[in-house]
């Protein structure tokens, strides 16, 4: 039993029945079949707007050609600290803007705020030049601890960016959780607010391995297809990222999958708050849930074959000697089943 991470979820049967109905014929190379131009249409309609869309293979080729983009000579990346891109992302942000610095912006329940935000930028001024210049900010939506940022934090965030000049970029690995958990739309949740490019994943809700760069406004993407080639990110059978995407986004199947996700997650967390043994570190917002469990029991919960991770509690969080804080992610593949036979394992 998997809580492990929703990257360790499968395929969704639509994604593989997608993937072999494409597998057969022949099609043109490099993002120009007609499969391509219909999926990337299709962003178009999703985000109201007509957009400039790019597939390549992972989050962190996303990120970090989405940075490199948006890159300045002497550039910093201002995300908030515990941000995937500079915890997770092994140094590729930097080796692929060729020296671009990550700078951690302080921020409660994995959220930066606009003062934070303000502040950590007003140590980069212009007339300075050894500490380098900012050239971005980026947000993650949900956050690396399953916190979502409302509409009007992403536009307070965005107003500060723009104060000085920035733009705001989107690591949506989890977008389709965190848009399904607001109730809203694509393009309320990105441009409308303030957000110019945007790390449109698939991978971690059902698709086999889909992720897109999506930026705002065409006219700013001009440098992407070069950036993207020498990346080695420009596939040749891109048709098969298009598949994945084509069956994802019809009859709204990414909404779907994510909201079961959700959904399993808010079981997960009220199992979890009701257990004399465990306890919520904070509610999850969407697909990742990070409850409090004692020692003892975690270990009971793992030798029963489930499957999850030990997680560095934040300063604000208090442990007891027997307790330790834990990660557990849902995906469209969790079931009720699942859910059940944790809450028989904790309360043993």
């Amino acid at each position: 039993m998997n809580f492990s991470s929703d990257n360790w979820a499968g395929a969704h049967p639509a994604i593989c029945e997608a993937l072999t109905q494409h597998a057969a014929g022949f099609a043109s190379a490099y993002g120009t079949s007609a499969l391509d131009r219909q999926v990337e249409q299709r962003f178009n309609e999703i985000f109201e707007r007509e957009v400039a869309v790019f597939f390549v293979a992972t989050g962190t080729s996303a990120n970090s050609l989405s940075m490199a983009l948006l890159n300045r000579p002497g550039g910093v990346i201002l995300a908030h600290e515990k941000a995937h891109m500079i915890e997770d992302e092994g140094g590729a942000v930097e080796f692929l803007t060729a020296g671009a610095r990550l700078y951690g912006v302080e921020g409660p329940l994995g959220r930066m705020n606009p003062e934070s935000l303000d502040r950590a930028i007003r140590l980069f001024p212009a007339e300075f030049i050894h500490h380098g210049q900012p050239m971005a900010v980026s947000i993650t939506q949900s956050t690396e601890i399953g916190t979502v940022y409302s509409l009007d934090e992403i536009e307070a965030i965005s107003v500060t960016a723009k104060a000085h000049g920035l733009p705001l970029h989107m690591d949506g690995a989890r977008f389709a959780n965190a848009l399904v958990s607001l109730g809203t739309t694509p393009a309320q949740m990105t441009w409308k607010r303030g957000v110019d490019i945007v790390s449109f994943g698939g991978t971690k809700n059902g698709c086999w391995c889909a992720e897109a760069i999506v930026v705002m406004d065409p006219a700013k993407a001009r440098d992407m297809p070069y950036i993207r080639k020498r990346s080695a990110q420009l596939f040749s059978k891109t048709r098969f990222i298009a598949a994945q995407f084509d069956a994802y986004l019809r009859d709204d199947l990414w909404l779907n999958t994510a909201r079961h996700s959700n959904t399993m997650a808010q079981e997960l967390a009220q199992v979890f708050q009701s257990s004399p043994n465990a306890r919520l570190g904070w509610s999850p917002d969407a697909n990742e849930v990070f409850p409090v469990i004692r020692k003892n029991v975690a270990a009971r919960l793992e030798q029963a074959g489930v499957n999850f991770y030990s997680w560095n509690p934040p300063a604000d969080l208090t442990l007891e000697a027997d307790e330790e804080l834990f990660r557990f992610v849902t995906s469209f593949a969790t079931t009720k089943e699942d859910i059940a036979t944790i809450r028989q394992l904790l309360d043993k």
